[in-house]
């Protein structure tokens, strides 16, 4: 370490992977808002963060597998608060929010959007605004991950966009909130994958059902389903 540097604590760090899970692989530079924002709140310089950012980069299985390298200058922390979130998706991004929240001086509720009107009482509440916090962390990670961009027609206009589960919600657990386990779908064909009528393969093609290849002479299904 250099002289006049501080050493990186555990909070700091799982703050910088929160940031990371919400960021395109090609934003993850100083000059970015959110980058300056963190920076600003945590008492870091932005490049401290981008660079940490970039060194998560190197840790991702999801970027390695596209053959994408970040920087290789993690530290034996990095890679142990790393693993920590990464094996433990149903408990550290609501850890990661609800730090966030007391930085940002706000609660989790305020920082998350949710709205407090309708919502239950007592432990059911507490149990209801965790999960509506980690299914906005897992859509901004997926988004991130994909770019904001549909993974079959392309199209990027976020608000048309669901963050979709490969393996079901209800049928597994661990991988609720893994982005490995989501992919950025527009809403009719998030409908259609999740009826079983079409599917995605391991190396990422897509499979359309009988049931919808009869609807290839129809107008409506040749130009929005059938774009693939």
């Amino acid at each position: 370490m250099k002289k006049g540097q501080k050493l990186w604590t555990r909070n700091e760090l799982i703050l910088a992977i929160n940031l990371y899970c919400k960021l395109p692989f090609g934003r993850l530079h100083r000059s970015n808002p959110q980058v300056v924002h963190l920076a600003g709140l945590i008492g870091r310089t932005p490049s401290s963060i981008a660079y940490k950012l970039v060194n998560f980069a190197s840790l991702d299985p999801s970027l390695q597998a596209r053959g994408i390298k970040g920087a290789s200058n993690s530290s034996k922390l990095d890679k142990v608060i790393w693993n920590e979130f990464y094996n433990n998706w149903e408990e550290l991004p609501y850890e990661s929010e609800k730090l966030l929240s007391k930085f940002e001086n706000k609660t989790i509720e305020e920082l998350n959007n949710i709205d407090l009107d309708n919502l239950p009482k007592g432990k059911t509440r507490e149990q209801v605004i965790e999960v509506r916090v980690n299914q906005a962390f897992f859509r901004s990670s997926i988004l991130a991950s994909y770019n904001n961009t549909c993974c079959i027609t392309g199209l990027n206009q976020s608000e048309l966009l669901i963050a979709g589960h490969i393996k079901p919600w209800s049928t597994d657990k661990k991988n609720r909130l893994n982005p490995r386990n989501g992919i950025a779908i527009n809403a009719l064909h998030d409908k259609a994958f999740e009826r079983g009528l079409i599917t995605i393969t391991p190396n990422y093609k897509i499979k359309v059902s009988n049931t919808l290849l009869k609807q290839k002479k129809n107008r409506f299904s040749r130009k929005i389903l059938f774009p693939i």
